[in-house]
């Protein structure tokens, strides 16, 4: 590879859009929210963030979309290895730091954890298995999430997945063949969404292709939002757009219809959100809190999941009531994006420097 395709204009990020990122940050907020709230309320009918899972697809469909801004004209000049190293290095950092906090909670869980019923072995494992991004699903007392240590890895499992196939096949298809690939994947997902009842599955073993359906679709509708320029100017701005999307995760539920809603909002809805977010003008007085929040998604959804097992561990104790709840989550929602700015500010963003200075010196 030349000395021009290395050139740091090559390998650089590019400009991020904001008000995509102040969504990024709400839906971070959304599932966290979420994950406290679904283990106090088991019937998500009596939770008003219930389908805040749906974050997740968000991503997805995001992911897509900057992908293809970021790299659609530059796979090529930078080569598959520099953009797999490019990936790595923006998400792994928080992978095994997401992983160790893991670790650490399950071993000094105030309240309880059953650590005594793994062998020393199998927890080296389930650890190597966790950094290295392998779903194992060996946690029976953790619902066989495909990685106990971590759970929400499940989604960046397959974002790996994603940008594997985006750099070998998705940046060289015509546009064509793109859609016909998100018909297909289309087809998938109503199909997971009737069989299952709903959205929500991926991150176990018994749904492990769940996650597969949910990505294809908001994946390739992502890069196809770019590849077409669906940008639709508008003027709703950030507050309009935040509104907008928190009405998806607090939507009510239904016995009936609940996997149909799901899955036109995967479909039509958050689609629709990009392209209105992409065209969005934005007031200079919300840029910091875009920007602030766009970075912290990250971060915050790869940290918070260690806490949320200690939370439950709490909850099963101690059965709080609804005022003391409230209470509980949303200190706890404070703790936690502290944590997540330190682990951006103290580790994430030190690490990514130092590899991506050591790359280019390479």
């Amino acid at each position: 590879m030349s000395e021009k395709q290395l050139s740091p204009d090559i390998l650089k990020t590019r400009q991020h859009f904001e008000i995509l990122d102040g969504l990024r940050g709400i839906a971070g907020l959304a599932v966290v929210t979420f994950h406290f709230m679904e283990v106090a309320y088991s019937d998500y009918s009596q939770d008003f963030i219930g389908h805040g899972f749906l974050a997740v697809d968000f991503f997805f469909c995001l992911s897509g979309f900057v992908i293809a801004y970021a790299y659609d004209d530059r796979v090529d000049k930078m080569g598959v290895i520099e953009f797999f190293k490019s990936r790595a290095i923006r998400l792994h950092p928080l992978v095994v730091v997401g992983s160790i906090m893991g670790l650490l909670t399950f071993f000094f869980d105030p309240f309880g954890g059953h650590p005594e019923l793994y062998s020393a072995g199998r927890i080296i494992v389930l650890f190597v298995c966790s950094i290295l991004m392998i779903p194992i699903g060996g946690m029976p007392d953790r619902y066989f999430n495909l990685f106990g240590f971590n759970a929400p890895a499940w989604s960046l499992f397959w974002e790996y997945v994603a940008n594997i196939v985006y750099a070998l096949v998705l940046n060289r298809l015509k546009r064509g063949y793109l859609v016909a690939l998100a018909v297909l994947a289309a087809v998938g997902l109503c199909y997971v969404g009737w069989h299952s009842g709903n959205l929500m599955g991926g991150w176990s073993t018994g749904t492990f292709w769940d996650g597969a359906a949910r990505i294809s679709y908001s994946f390739l509708v992502g890069l196809l939002i770019y590849r077409f320029n669906w940008i639709i100017k508008n003027k709703l701005g950030f507050i309009g757009l935040a509104i907008l999307l928190a009405l998806a995760f607090m939507m009510p539920f239904s016995q009936k219809w609940n996997w149909l809603t799901e899955t036109l909002v995967v479909l039509i809805y958050f689609p629709l959100l990009i392209a209105l977010g992409a065209g969005a003008t934005l007031r200079s007085s919300f840029k910091k809190f875009c920007v602030f929040w766009g970075n912290m998604s990250y971060p915050l959804y790869m940290t918070h999941y260690a806490f949320i097992w200690v939370f439950a561990s709490y909850f099963a104790a101690n059965k709080p009531g609804p005022g003391r709840l409230a209470v509980i989550i949303i200190v706890s929602e404070v703790f936690l994006v502290t944590i997540a700015y330190l682990v951006m500010t103290y580790i994430d963003i030190p690490v990514r420097k130092y590899l991506s200075s050591k790359r280019v010196k390479s």
